[in-house]
């Protein structure tokens, strides 16, 4: 049993034409115009940030600042992470936990270093 002959393919071998634009997709990871993928380190920074507050202090602080910062000024200049608030969040608590350490070491110095000898 015959259908017919198929039909004959489009000219050029179904491939656009020579100096035309391709066709329009998703745009590539991290570029600007939409939310790119996720920032790689991210979870990491939001981490540093949280246990800089419970427990670690300018240790773990001082990392999110800086990892934080640097996420934030790549998604300012373009990248556009899809997990951006991680990266605020981490370095808004890497800040925090860094300043109750630095009051922390002041209340030390202040108050109780003095009265040790009492």
């Amino acid at each position: 049993m015959s259908y017919g002959t198929p039909p004959p393919p489009p000219p050029g071998g179904g491939q656009p034409p020579y100096g035309s634009q391709p066709p329009q997709g998703a745009p590539p990871y991290g570029a600007p115009g939409g939310a790119g993928g996720p920032h790689p380190q991210a979870v990491l920074i939001l981490v540093l940030g949280i246990v800089s507050i419970v427990c670690c202090g300018f240790i773990a602080g001082v990392p999110a600042i800086i990892l934080g910062k640097k996420g934030l000024n790549e998604s300012a200049a373009g990248a556009h992470y899809s997990n951006e608030g991680l990266l605020r969040g981490g370095f808004i608590c890497g800040i925090i936990g860094t300043a109750l350490s630095v009051i922390g070491i002041i209340v030390d110095v202040a108050f109780i270093i003095p009265n040790a000898g009492n």
